[in-house]
């Protein structure tokens, strides 16, 4: 009972916050919404336009998702396995210091992040970048690189790798520091030859709940990552639904067109897209004995 207890203001804010939102999103996705007019019942409607009328969605939305996505999740949920292992390998004060530097960009929120690069990709001669290339004649004149769909999902995804050391980064870390280390005695002792046969046989099996956690947390942020775009654009649709991600159009069709049903539809799709990956996730890291 006194269990229950302590544990039910968590249900509460769990449901209130997380659940209710929830279903609410999944039931205004059958209505039409304005968010000033009761909604109507519209069935399959929003989800039939969403998938056969919605050109931006399915050329541009969709697919800069799924690039941007499995880019960032995988490659930022790798590169932080990496340095993790890397900063494990050396003495506790210059692994704390390093591991922090490795962390800050990730508690800066993406708009302000996005401050920074906006001044190193700016699209006048007095970027930085821009700068360099002028200065060594690679180029004759500056490039429009946050404004042009040539360039602007590809800064999105380094900046994007760039923060990528979050919480699941410092949870891989204290995984592999708290690996007892007479099992890698006993691994060459018994024949291990080397540090990859270490790294797959021995430390990726021993935190294996670090490295689940890691991925969901890996693939929540990648389909997170919308707001990076439009604070390096200046504009919610980016140019030519460049950096159009699925929480831009929630955004742009939610807040800006005021067609909340849309928006509603779109978000049930989202939530679908990180169920799917974070499933393959749980597969591949989860407990598979129960």
């Amino acid at each position: 009972m006194s269990t229950l207890i302590f544990l039910a203001p968590y249900f509460l804010l769990f449901s209130v916050f997380i659940v209710l939102p929830v279903i609410m999103a999944m039931l205004l996705s059958f209505t039409n919404f304005d968010a000033i007019q009761f909604p109507t019942f519209a069935g399959l409607r929003n989800y039939v336009n969403l998938l056969t009328q919605d050109e931006v969605f399915m050329q541009n939305v969709l697919p800069n998702t799924l690039k941007f996505s499995i880019l960032v999740g995988p490659g930022g949920y790798a590169l932080s396995f990496i340095v993790a292992w890397m900063l494990a390998q050396i003495p506790h004060r210059p692994r704390t210091v390093l591991a922090l530097i490795m962390y800050s960009p990730s508690m800066t929120a993406g708009v302000a992040m996005s401050v920074l690069w906006s001044i190193i990709f700016s699209g006048d001669a007095n970027g930085y970048l821009n700068s360099l290339l002028l200065r060594f004649n690679f180029i004759i004149e500056p490039i429009q690189f946050l404004q042009s769909p040539e360039y602007l999902l590809n800064i999105m995804i380094i900046i994007s790798l760039w923060s990528s050391m979050g919480v699941g980064f410092l949870a891989m870390l204290s995984g592999i520091l708290n690996i007892n280390q007479e099992v890698y005695e006993a691994a060459y002792i018994d024949g291990m030859s080397n540090r990859f046969q270490e790294i797959f046989y021995i430390t990726i099996p021993s935190m294996k709940p670090q490295m689940l956690f890691g991925a969901v947390m890996a693939v929540v942020g990648a389909f997170q990552g919308g707001a990076i775009g439009v604070a390096l654009s200046g504009s919610n649709p980016t140019p030519q639904n460049a950096g159009q991600l699925m929480v831009n159009h929630i955004e742009d069709y939610g807040f800006l067109r005021y067609e909340m049903g849309y928006a509603a539809a779109i978000s049930v799709m989202l939530l679908l897209l990180i169920y799917t990956f974070s499933r393959v996730a749980t597969k591949l890291f989860g407990d598979n004995t129960k």
